[in-house]
């Protein structure tokens, strides 16, 4: 059932520069819907992360349609659901919870895939896919790697500062999409990855604001790789900089973002969300966001 106004939130860890209240209420404006979209911020409550599903309960009681959910709650508040979309058990982690209007069962939802397939084949269209290499096997990471799959990529190999969740996620991969789809490899590899592959995307916080520099040395970019970033704010991040300095193709992270907050407003509301509206919303954000960031 639509309705003409909605209360949603994201709960996560150091959200308060999160674009995503703007995203949501500008395109909610838009379609004459009244739309509060809230921060919940376990650091300013001072909860650990295991408290999310406390938050989840709190939520749903507090009458709101649904939440988005960031790091690190996107795999702990699985178990404080009553449901999960096929794509979100797929993945173990969901980013995207709604509340069901009859009920009030939480089902739980992951966007992220399908926000960044759609932005990759949006920004980078004809690039080779058959070796991609892959920075991050969190939740971020997890994601990324389904959708490149879906995408078509030949075999990803995941690179991660905690080998055991790169084998993990690598295996879970190969169950899915079938054997050798997905390996793992610890950071040491990435000289010899990157001198291999078609391509790499970066999906660690390395390189957002308050997270600066790059995952791996700038001197193993070359001009045959294409580079995909997940990290939005700044749009431009160094590994982009560099990136784009040696002749590589790229894809900025603002895509992801936006694609992933469409299909969630899709979720809350049941409209159909303009995809081309936000992404030029996100780059006036990020923009403005950055120069108050140099003038701060």
């Amino acid at each position: 059932m639509v309705k003409d106004s909605y209360l949603v939130g994201l709960i996560g860890a150091g959200v308060g520069p999160s674009l995503s209240p703007a995203l949501h209420e500008r395109e909610a404006g838009r379609q004459g819907l009244r739309y509060l979209y809230r921060l919940i911020d376990i650091d300013e409550l001072g909860v650990a992360p295991d408290a999310v599903g406390d938050l989840v309960r709190a939520a749903r009681d507090l009458g709101f349609d649904g939440l988005n959910i960031t790091h690190p709650c996107k795999q702990l508040v699985i178990e404080h659901l009553d449901a999960l979309s096929p794509q979100a058990e797929a993945l173990g982690a969901v980013n995207t919870v709604v509340f069901d209007a009859d009920g009030g069962r939480a089902v739980g939802h992951n966007t992220d895939v399908t926000g960044f397939a759609a932005s990759f084949a949006r920004g980078l269209p004809d690039v080779p896919l058959e070796r991609v290499a892959q920075c991050g096997a969190g939740a971020a990471g997890a994601a990324v790697a389904h959708a490149l799959l879906t995408l078509g990529a030949g075999q990803v190999t995941v690179v991660d500062a905690v080998p055991g969740r790169a084998v993990a996620l690598a295996a879970g991969l190969n169950r899915r999409f079938g054997a050798g789809r997905a390996a793992a490899a610890g950071p040491e590899r990435a000289a010899a990855l990157l001198d291999g592959v078609d391509g790499v995307v970066h999906a660690t916080p390395t390189g957002m604001a308050a997270h600066p520099g790059l995952p791996f040395a700038a001197g193993l970019l070359h001009a045959g790789l294409w580079v995909a970033e997940v990290v939005y704010r700044p749009l431009e991040t160094e590994l982009l900089r560099v990136a784009r300095g040696v002749g590589c193709a790229t894809l900025d992270g603002g895509g992801m973002a936006v694609f992933q907050a469409a299909d969630a407003f899709r979720l809350f509301t049941g409209l159909e969300p303009d995809g081309a509206r936000m992404l030029s919303d996100i780059a006036e954000l990020a923009g403005a966001a950055g120069a108050a960031g140099a003038r701060g």
